[in-house]
């Protein structure tokens, strides 16, 4: 059953420090790992707190575990009920089946099946419900006020909250020394409780400790419900960062964003990608969209004078299918991936010349289209359309220029992706 949220709730050390105890008997402390490849983007030392290698693959189980272990012995009997389309779902369903409690999990038809069948491995019983996550939380909402279940939201919640808030702890034994802190904000769960805990550990040691959040672009109604005072909801755009993309601040999640986060970002689709092909070619790390935000923001120049910086990677829960989509797309933000199109008068050795072009400049050919029907073309034109795998933005400035030199007009399809 839902309940009154308590919106005057401000997290404290000793709450917090309590929570640890109980979430570590669910959770376990993931590494912390230096990345000195991205240090050239921020100019200090950057270290990856990776949550991606947490149980259930997300910080999620932290807030999950702590929330159920404050239910009564009759709320446990009468089980509890969530809905979500990926990590909360499976934060859950692994908490409540470690207490003992029943759990139920409504889920939006369609959701990727590694997801779902997480989520019933774990020991939840799933319902799906509708095509996104308001159809399947409307009927959470609905399971709960007709069973008596407890709904457990997936942020805006004191007990949600402080049990995310024990990663900071992790965070600040791992890295005591550390300047700044980059979390990724969907609906503030995460962000508020890691904020608040480091805010009050700097006041204790007499010294200061930046948090920065990260939204995706399409999906970030924090900045503007900080200027305007309140929690506003804004017009979402699809994203990949399918973990944050919630149109609306909680409202206590609000109200402890705006006290303790210093500075809010938003990064783009593109940049999600490029960090995400980062992460797993020099860190030998799988992130999920979300949880690659952080490196995001240091990638697209958005972090600046951060000192000694920690980027909190949420989860590593990403569908094998959308992994291949971000791939493609992170080779193509970083210009390791072009599609030219180039007009030409329909006379024979074309082909073989611009063939022979690319190779003198070692840019791989990967396909060829060479059609004499694209509409708009005259009787004697033709069009070539040549795909290109390249070594980064010089090399990619490289083959444009070397064309143009040999009297070509290339264009680049923006649009194109692996």
């Amino acid at each position: 059953m839902t309940a009154e949220l308590d919106l005057t709730f401000e997290p404290t050390l000793e709450r917090i420090e309590q929570a640890r105890e109980i979430v570590q008997r669910t959770t376990r402390v993931t590494p912390m790992e230096s990345a000195k490849f991205l240090r050239k983007y921020v100019g200090s030392p950057v270290f990856l707190k990776c949550e991606n290698m947490q149980r259930t693959g997300s910080y999620k189980l932290r807030g999950a575990t702590y929330r159920l272990s404050q239910l009564s012995e009759e709320e446990r009997a009468r089980g509890v009920v969530a809905a979500s389309a990926g990590n909360h779902a499976q934060g859950v369903a692994f908490a409540a089946a470690e207490l003992g409690i029943p759990a139920t999990i409504y889920m939006p038809i369609g959701v990727p099946i590694p997801k779902l069948e997480a989520t019933r491995n774990y020991g939840a019983e799933v319902v799906l419900q509708g095509y996104n996550v308001a159809d399947s939380l409307a009927g959470a909402q609905e399971f709960a006020e007709r069973t008596g279940a407890t709904f457990i939201h997936p942020y805006d919640h004191p007990d949600i909250i402080t049990g995310q808030a024990t990663l900071g702890l992790d965070i600040l034994e791992q890295a005591p020394d550390v300047d700044t802190v980059i979390v990724p904000i969907g609906g503030g769960g995460l962000a508020s409780g890691v904020a608040a805990l480091l805010k009050l550990k700097a006041t204790e040691l007499g010294r200061d400790i930046r948090v920065i959040g990260v939204q995706a672009e399409g999906s970030a109604p924090f900045r503007p419900s900080i200027a305007a005072g309140h929690p506003v909801k804004v017009s979402g755009h699809p994203t990949i960062a399918d973990g944050i993309a919630v149109n609306e601040p909680g409202r206590l999640t609000f109200e402890l964003v705006r006290k303790y986060v210093d500075e809010i970002v938003e990064v783009s689709d593109a940049d999600i990608s490029r960090a995400i092909l980062l992460l797993l070619e020099r860190a030998k790390l799988v992130v999920e969209p979300a949880g690659a935000t952080g490196v995001a923001a240091m990638l697209a120049g958005k972090i600046h004078d951060s000192g000694k910086t920690v980027a909190v990677l949420s989860g590593g829960n990403i569908d094998p299918m959308m992994l291949e989509k971000v791939i493609a797309q992170g080779l193509t933000a970083s210009d390791r991936y072009m599609r030219i199109i180039i007009g030409l008068h329909d006379v024979p050795g074309h082909l073989a010349r611009i063939s022979t072009i690319l190779a003198d400049i070692n840019a791989n050919v990967i396909e060829v289209l060479h059609t004499r029907h694209n509409k708009g073309l005259q009787i004697t034109q033709v069009e070539l359309e040549i795909s290109v795998e390249t070594r980064g933005s010089e090399h990619a400035a490289l083959v444009l220029d070397s064309l143009r030199a040999a009297g070509y007009e290339p264009r680049v399809d923006r649009y194109a992706t692996v």
